[in-house]
């Protein structure tokens, strides 16, 4: 099955880890998709690279305005520099709400204006469990991931009229390059594992899943919500 053939989509950071995994998921489901990274993603059937970095916002919307057409948008771009709250720098903070949440609306909105005017799309934007709770040294990272959650619902309620759905993703701790360091320290995976009703950390596959499901036709009465792939973390 390709339910997605046909139809163009962009993920932003699918140079490795969860956008990676997503940009090959959607073209394998049939999608043309156009891989955005600092640097150019690795080739791929189904997939053009495009190298962008998502905090320079002229170059963001230059590129998604000069697509042909735009079905479908998935942001991965984001990261994480876990420290007390106590201690956080200025550049850290400044850092991380241009990725986390500046560029995120900023890829949003570009996107939109292009769905609007073709009457719909599907917007998907992978936010985390921490958006939805609050962790130790978690303080400036669940602040941007609580903003994407807060940006899924409103760009949803906004933008219904024209056909355009936009959710998020919530993942738990998922084994990629930006968590390896974190998960290597074998008390804090125990850690991260004792939480995680299901008892093990996420795989990329897990997530991508949720994505495919967001940006198909099988979720075409779903928006403004938040799914999340998190082992029951948050049910507790």
């Amino acid at each position: 099955m390709r339910p997605l053939a046909g139809r163009t989509a962009l993920v932003t950071g699918a140079g490795r880890g969860i956008g990676r995994g997503c940009a090959l998921a959607l073209a394998e489901a049939g999608a043309d998709v156009v891989a955005v990274s600092r640097s150019a993603a690795p080739a791929a059937e189904g997939m053009r690279s495009a190298a962008c970095d998502v905090t320079d916002s002229a170059r963001v919307r230059e590129l998604i305005a000069g697509l042909p057409r735009l079905d479908v948008l998935v942001v991965a771009a984001g990261a994480n520099v876990p420290e007390p709250l106590l201690d956080v720098s200025d550049e850290h903070l400044d850092a991380l709400l241009a990725l986390n949440v500046r560029a995120v609306f900023v890829t949003v909105q570009a996107a939109a204006r292009r769905m609007v005017a073709a009457g719909g799309g599907a917007i998907v934007l992978i936010s985390s469990q921490m958006g939805h709770v609050g962790a130790p040294r978690r303080s400036v990272y669940c602040t941007t991931k609580h903003a994407v959650e807060g940006l899924t619902k409103a760009a949803a309620v906004e933008l219904a009229p024209h056909g355009v759905r936009v959710n998020a993703v919530a993942p738990t701790f998922v084994e990629t390059p930006m968590t390896a360091g974190f998960l290597a320290d074998a008390r804090f995976r125990a850690e991260v594992e004792s939480q995680i009703p299901l008892g093990r950390i996420g795989r990329v596959e897990d997530v991508t899943g949720a994505v495919l499901y967001l940006a198909s036709d099988a979720s075409a009465l779903v928006t403004g919500t938040s799914l999340r792939v998190d082992g029951g973390w948050t049910a507790r």
